[in-house]
Parts: C-alpha cells; sequence; structure tokens
C-alpha cells in the first residue's frame, strides 16, 4: 500500500515540476552592451538583447500575431547609510508587425514617436527591436557631480498581443512571456 502510495505521488511531483519551471536556459534572453554615455543635457543609455526571438515567436509573428518588446530602466543615486535615492524610470516600447501580403516587417519604437522603420528583412527588423540606442534616462540637472548612481536595465520580451476574443480561446501563448535579469551599473557622475 506505501510502494502504490509513492507510484501516485512520483508523477503529479514531476508535472508540478515541469508546468511551473522556467523556460530552458538555453533560449534565455540577457541584456548586453550596455552603455551609458552623456550630452550636454542629458544621460542616454544603450543597450542590446541576445536570445530575444524563439522559434515561438517569430513563427506566431509570421502568423499575424503582434509582438511587443518592454524595456525599462531606473536611475538611483546609492547611499551608503540610507536607502537609494530615486531619479528617474523609463519604459520603451518596441513593436514588430508583419504584413505577409506585402512581406514586410513594421517595427514602431515608442521613444522615436512619428517614426516606423519598414523593412523586408525579419534580421533587420529583429535588429531593430532588441536594440535600443540614445534612450533619454535622465537630464543632467537631476545628477550632482561626485555622486554614486546605479543604472537599472530589464527587458520584458515577447509578449504577444491579441484580439480580445482571442485571449479566451489562445490563454495558453501568455506561456511565451519571458524577461531578463536586471541589469546594474554603477558610476560615478
Amino acid at each position: 500500500m506505501r510502494e502504490l502510495r509513492y507510484w501516485i505521488l512520483l508523477p503529479l511531483c514531476l508535472l508540478s515540476i515541469a508546468v511551473s519551471s522556467p523556460p530552458c536556459a538555453a533560449n534565455e534572453a540577457k541584456l548586453t552592451d550596455l552603455t551609458i554615455t552623456n550630452t550636454a543635457d542629458n544621460l542616454l543609455v544603450h543597450l542590446r538583447v541576445q536570445g530575444a526571438f524563439r522559434p515561438e515567436t517569430a513563427q506566431a509573428l509570421h502568423s499575424g500575431v503582434p509582438t511587443t518588446f518592454t524595456f525599462r530602466a531606473s536611475l538611483y543615486e546609492t547611499r551608503r547609510l540610507w536607502l537609494d535615492k530615486g531619479i528617474s524610470e523609463i519604459t520603451a516600447t518596441h513593436s514588430l508587425i508583419y504584413d505577409a501580403l506585402k512581406k514586410e516587417y513594421t517595427v514602431a519604437r515608442s521613444w522615436e514617436p512619428g517614426q516606423l522603420r519598414v523593412t523586408r528583412s525579419f534580421e533587420e527588423a529583429r535588429q531593430w527591436m532588441t536594440s535600443v540606442e540614445r534612450l533619454k534616462v535622465a537630464t543632467l540637472d537631476q545628477m550632482a557631480k561626485g555622486k554614486t548612481y546605479q543604472l537599472r536595465a530589464k527587458a520584458v520580451l515577447s509578449q504577444l498581443t491579441l484580439p480580445f476574443y482571442l485571449h479566451h480561446v489562445l490563454f495558453f501563448l501568455t506561456f511565451w512571456d519571458f524577461e531578463t535579469d536586471w541589469y546594474t551599473v554603477d558610476f560615478i557622475y
């Protein structure tokens, strides 16, 4: 009787682990090439994401499902004996749509208002989706010279946006959502 109980519990435990475990590490997305620069007035960030396009995401995109990537960046003044002081939080969104009739990819970036990028190359569209250049994080007058700051960045990838009526039918698509770990850079201004 005791052995029978173990044979019943073992498959249930394995099933719960398989359902709750994160996606395979081989397809793990991560931020790379994070660089902080400045102009005369603004602090800017540049970054790229590796491993952002999974085969399921590309297949859904070519089936007509739009894809959205969201990038988050936060700037903090680090203080030794006190909590870090938040300076700014920025969210940038990239949206990708494939038009099967024209065989074109259209990329819209929230931090480049009014500019739609159109290409027939999936590789070029993927590069536009996975890179951020010259994103304004803060103005330099929000910062004090000689103080230590920390920039934290993260990307939330493959948020497939569906029409309302498909949310109930294709509920399993939410499993394609994934995000990178926070990437932090400490610097002195």
